[in-house]
């Protein structure tokens, strides 16, 4: 239990973080609290939507194990006071978890061509 809350400790450290550097430059002080007020999306939803997506497409075990894993963990990271949806979690769950079924049962998508 330990290692999982030092894992989302880090994780959400590294949602903090500027990449680029410039988040902040040409800003006043009262606009970045107003940025910093609005409630914005989870930065790991976001990931976790885009490769269960990618998983759902093309169904494999070890990819929507990972995927499934990922979204789970990440959940976790949700602020309800600082980010504005969860949804994007509860959906990339549910595809991971068709991705696996699909896997486990030989289907795969019926494209028209």
């Amino acid at each position: 239990m330990r290692r999982f809350k030092r894992i989302l400790e880090f994780l959400n450290r590294m949602k903090e973080i500027d990449i680029w550097g410039d988040k902040n430059e040409g800003l006043t002080d009262d606009d970045i609290e107003y940025i910093n007020s609005i409630p914005r999306q989870n930065p790991y939803g976001m990931i976790g939507l885009i490769i269960s997506g990618i998983a759902f497409a093309f169904p494999q075990y070890g990819f929507s194990i990972i995927t499934l894993i990922f979204c789970t963990v990440t959940f976790f990271t949700f602020d309800k006071e600082k980010e504005d949806n969860p949804w994007t979690f509860y959906i990339s769950i549910v595809l991971s978890l068709i991705a696996l079924y699909m896997f486990i049962n030989g289907e795969t998508h019926d494209l028209i061509i």
